[in-house]
């Protein structure tokens, strides 16, 4: 289940229970309407909290995974959503178109690493160096090339650093792409093994369709013997 769903399976619940116990505290308990809205605003945080701890028991043991690793896997999910933002708010402080594309190719293929990780939390695993170092040197070298392309005055030795620097962040981008086909490795694998199998399907089918096509061996001699023996 997406985090959206989740989301609202949560508030369905958790919103019509919290509509309930107002009047009923309310008007039944007496209690006043501060005290009402409040204890009915604590049974609307319990409810969401206990509904989303028991999502998360069930989709950690769904996964396989203990329920700190998966804890684990949503905090690295949600400080990598972090980064590329910060990686988008550079769009308009590079200078150079080809540097655009390659900050946009960066940040495409980051967030297409973060919705297999989401669909799929072990793909994580599959994953690990793009959460703890790849995207930081990314976002690093991304913030300092930004500031010096930005100085008003470049001399030798600054336009060589922007220079090393613009082919480090190439570098990167193509690690940060290795890292989405290593996500996607598992997923390639089961979809040749589906293309296999449809295939042998298909020869069987087709190896079926023309044995039924082909003539019965012994019809041929059954009417060269009736020929045969026809009076003459």
């Amino acid at each position: 289940m997406k985090p959206v769903e989740k989301f609202i399976q949560r508030q369905s619940i958790s919103l019509p229970l919290m509509t309930v116990m107002f009047p009923i505290f309310y008007l039944g308990a007496e209690i006043g309407l501060i005290a009402s809205g409040a204890v009915a605003a604590g049974t609307y945080l319990a409810s969401n909290t206990t509904i989303k701890q028991v999502q998360i028991s069930s989709d950690s043991k769904k996964l396989g995974m203990t329920r700190s690793e998966y804890k684990h896997v949503r905090i690295q999910i949600k400080e990598a959503q972090k980064k590329i933002k910060l990686l988008q708010s550079q769009y308009y402080r590079v200078r150079s178109i080809s540097s655009f594309k390659q900050l946009m190719n960066m940040v495409k293929v980051s967030n297409k690493i973060i919705t297999q990780v989401q669909q799929n939390p072990r793909k994580f695993y599959l994953a690990e160096p793009f959460f703890y170092s790849h995207l930081d040197s990314a976002l690093e070298l991304t913030e300092k090339y930004t500031m010096l392309v930005g100085l008003p005055v470049k001399d030798r030795e600054l336009k060589a650093t922007l220079q090393d620097t613009r082919e480090m962040l190439t570098s990167l981008n193509s690690v940060i792409e290795r890292d989405l086909k290593l996500t996607l490795s598992s997923d390639v694998e089961k979809l040749r093994m589906e293309l296999d199998y449809a295939r042998l399907t298909v020869d069987q089918h087709h190896n079926q369709k023309l044995l039924h096509q082909l003539p019965d061996a012994n019809e041929g001699d059954v009417d060269h013997d009736t020929e045969s023996i026809k009076p003459k």
